[in-house]
């Protein structure tokens, strides 16, 4: 079968959307030779119908292009309803809007910590030294580690997140074996130390019982090495997208810092804009026939949240940043359906809250050399350095 694009070709970081309006426009169901073959939905409504049907697309099989997993089955995102469901429903109410508002002092002192170093230096690279800290440091704090194991997690965290986003291979592999035994140790001390369960995320797992039995201890192992890391990368390459697009257009960086109530709402605009998952897959149960072609069952297919998102049909001029879109909803920044991010709030608020940060703190900023970009699963920017004001 020809292959419709080639994610292995060099790319900038423009190019990719470029390459996915020609996909929308002239082959929105895609195939590529790449990684042992694949398929990619690029418009919105593929993407979220299939995103919607967990009985025909399923996760269970393979859950990102490219295939990635090394150290085993990682709840919720590697099962399938109802099997993930006693897992996300555990971690749910530690992740609710209301429940985090308790954590915006903690992540804004985070944010302060890395950020006045790199303006006071007067310029830094806002990924390596800023974004690929921040969110390692947050999720280390919710999920209550001990400051020595903070130190490991932010040190391996980041280490993994640069590895995954340079397609490194073996630190990949490494980094991640490495997070699996952290997650070992993290549900060993909660086993002998318990600690309370609407407060804890791995105590909260522990909790959980299914017809009277324990979840598995190798799956809760599982689900905390995906906790750890789940939540990294995307804010990383987000933070370096949004600090780009506010470089190229300073009327809107400067309109932000002097109205910071509507950063929030530009917030979920450059989720929009900026989606940085273009990987996630699914497999289908069986063979599907989407506008015309056929998948045939049992083969990889990606949903390109990132492609969806800038779906002509859905979000006028959507290649435009567009404050107070009136249509937000229909974004598919953290998914849809029964492997939606669960974490979605949490996201939301630790990119408004780093982009407040940044504003605020700031006079004006603007990119000061080569913008590296990210590539396979992620979409977005790898390292942004950056000059301040």
């Amino acid at each position: 079968m020809p292959s419709d694009f080639n994610p292995l070709l060099p790319e900038d970081f423009d190019s990719p959307h470029a390459d996915y309006r020609r996909l929308r426009e002239q082959c929105p169901v895609a195939h590529s030779d790449a990684w042992g073959g694949f398929w990619a939905l690029m418009k919105h409504a593929d993407v979220a119908a299939a995103a919607a049907d967990s009985a025909t697309f399923i996760t269970s099989k393979q859950n990102v292009v490219p295939k990635v997993a090394f150290t085993g089955r990682r709840p919720p995102l590697h099962l399938d309803p109802p099997e993930h469901t006693p897992y996300r429903r555990a971690l749910a109410p530690l992740l609710t809007e209301r429940r985090l508002q308790k954590l915006e002092p903690m992540i804004r002192r985070i944010c302060g910590e890395l950020l006045d170093p790199l303006i006071a230096k007067g310029h830094g690279d806002i990924c390596a030294d800023f974004s690929s800290r921040m969110p390692v440091l947050v999720f280390a704090n919710w999920m209550n580690l001990p400051p020595d194991q903070v130190d490991e997690l932010a040190d391996l965290g980041r280490r993994y997140n640069v590895a995954v986003q340079s397609a490194d291979m073996d630190e990949t592999k490494e980094t991640s074996l490495l997070l699996y035994d952290m997650a070992c140790a993290i549900v060993a001390d909660r086993k002998a130390n318990p600690q309370d369960p609407t407060e804890d995320a791995t105590s909260a797992l522990l909790a959980v019982r299914v017809d009277g039995e324990p979840l598995p201890e190798e799956m809760i192992v599982g689900c905390i090495r995906q906790v750890l890391v789940v939540g990294i990368i995307a804010p990383t390459v987000m933070v370096g997208s949004m600090a780009v697009h506010l470089s190229r257009h300073p009327d809107l960086q400067s309109y932000l810092r002097a109205n910071r109530d509507k950063v929030p709402a530009a917030t979920d605009e450059f989720l929009r804009l900026y989606t940085p998952y273009r990987g996630f897959a699914r497999t289908a149960t069986q063979d599907v026939t989407i506008r015309g072609r056929t998948i045939p069952a049992g083969e990889p297919i990606a949903l390109v949240y990132a492609s969806a998102n800038r779906d002509a049909d859905i979000f006028p001029e959507p290649e435009t940043f567009r404050l107070d879109r009136p249509n937000m909803k229909e974004s598919l920044a953290f998914g849809r359906g029964t492997h939606s991010c669960v974490g979605a709030a949490l996201g939301r608020l630790e990119l408004s809250v780093a982009l407040d940060e940044l504003l605020a703190r700031t006079k004006g900023f603007s990119v000061d050399g080569p913008i590296v970009p990210t590539r396979f699963p992620e979409i977005g920017a790898l390292k942004v350095p950056l000059r301040f004001e």
